[in-house]
């Protein structure tokens, strides 16, 4: 099933699509793809009242990066490095100091990575843009993975993309990126650590949604489901707004 145009419905209809596929999502990693000792869990983050994603997880006072979880279990880069359209390198020194999926291992529950899907409402205005960016920078800094999932082609608020917003508190605001005018949805895996690994896939609209790469640690990860997932959440959206979404006339 292609990815659709979501831009066709209001922003109420996304959000219920979105709300069904973050459990799906879970439920999937946690029926075995996450190695022993991991698991996720839905997060609702309470818009302007959650100042920080982090505050969820741990001390706002930690400065340092959480300890590497065991090496154990998801796939090894070395031997087999993800796949994606994309890929550089980011020094991680230039870092800024929704609902989501938090993956946590058990010792100590500490949080590994963050699986965040953009709303409309995160690009609703710049302010919207930054805080979202900021989080991701945010858990980058701390060692926490993150995959962003962009499903909306650039707003005013970010012409660029989310991606865009992002890499440029990663790296200085001058540093090139060109969005591709014909495949303006974008998908993101951002590894932490010393450096920053980013792995990159653009899509059109009526493109499969390839599987994606989750870290657990800067050498392991993960591959989500993301086409297998979308489909399921998709078909529980009622006709009337799957018709509309497909293109068909509806009355």
């Amino acid at each position: 099933m292609p990815v659709h145009d979501w831009t066709r419905v209001e922003d109420g209809i996304f959000h219920a699509f979105h709300v069904a596929w973050i459990p799906l999502l879970s439920k999937s990693l946690n029926e075995g793809l996450l190695p022993e000792g991991y698991y996720a869990l839905p997060e609702q983050h309470a818009g302007r009242a959650i100042a920080d994603v982090l505050t969820l997880h741990a001390s706002p006072a930690r400065t340092e990066p959480y300890p590497l979880p065991p090496a154990t279990g998801g796939v090894a880069v070395a031997e087999a490095p993800p796949k994606s359209q994309h890929r550089e390198t980011v020094e991680a020194e230039v870092l800024a100091r929704r609902r989501s999926i938090a993956i946590r291992h058990v010792s100590g529950h500490r949080l590994v990575a963050l699986l965040e899907i953009v709303s409309p409402a995160n690009k609703d205005r710049r302010d919207s843009v930054d805080e979202f960016s900021d989080k991701v920078c945010s858990a980058l800094r701390l060692g926490v993975h993150v995959l962003v999932v962009d499903l909306f082609p650039p707003r005013p608020s970010a012409p660029q993309g989310m991606h865009a917003a992002i890499r440029a508190r990663l790296r200085t605001p001058e540093a090139s990126y060109d969005l591709p005018a014909d495949e303006p949805l974008t998908l993101v895996s951002y590894a932490a650590g010393p450096r920053i690994e980013i792995y990159v896939e653009h899509l059109a609209v009526g493109a499969a949604l390839p599987d994606m790469p989750l870290f657990l640690r800067p050498d392991r990860y993960v591959n989500v489901p993301l086409e297998a997932t979308y489909q399921e959440a998709y078909r529980g959206l009622p006709k009337f707004w799957r018709d509309v979404l497909e293109g068909r006339d509806v009355e």
